[in-house]
């Protein structure tokens, strides 16, 4: 079936669905970021989370990822991709490889920034990440990490006081 909705809508509607807010994260690039940009606004962070969603990279991610993890939850899925997405297996790896495509987008630092919201799991990352058998968020927690990662790389880059040419002497 053939949505008349815009991808972007699209993409929104599932976060909503799956409980995610543009608040949600916004926080998460402000943890990462606070302590470098001095005087951040949770607005700032929402404007760099917005500018990230309309990528259609990060919309066909959301859309797949989440797709996927319905798939799961309904048991709609051949064996042993089932299991693997339910359990959220350690060594399966396709859903970070898919988060990645979300954090090439600004540039190598949102590596880190992404490696470090999948390893310490701030807000609503562990919210996702409870794994209570009711839920399957294999691909979302990667996709939000990589999203707020790409907001914070994208507002790493364009801060004025970090740039080459504002530092010199």
């Amino acid at each position: 079936m053939k949505s008349n909705l815009p991808l972007q809508e699209v993409a929104y509607q599932l976060l909503k669905e799956r409980g995610i807010g543009l608040a949600d994260m916004a926080d998460l690039v402000m943890f990462l970021q606070n302590k470098y940009i001095p005087h951040l606004t949770i607005e700032e962070c929402q404007d760099n989370i917005l500018a990230v969603l309309k990528k259609r990279e990060v919309q066909n991610a959301i859309i797949t990822g989440v797709e996927l993890d319905k798939l799961a939850e309904k048991n709609q899925l051949s064996q042993p991709l089932l299991d693997i997405l339910k359990t959220d297996q350690g060594l399966y790896g396709i859903d970070e490889i898919l988060a990645l495509s979300i954090v090439n987008l600004y540039g190598s630092i949102g590596f880190t920034n992404y490696g470090y919201l999948d390893k310490v799991k701030p807000g609503i990352i562990a919210q996702l990440n409870l794994k209570d058998g009711k839920a399957c968020h294999t691909f979302l927690d990667d996709i939000i990490c990589a999203i707020a990662a790409a907001a914070a790389s994208r507002l790493a880059h364009n801060d004025p006081d970090k740039s080459a040419i504002t530092n010199k002497k």
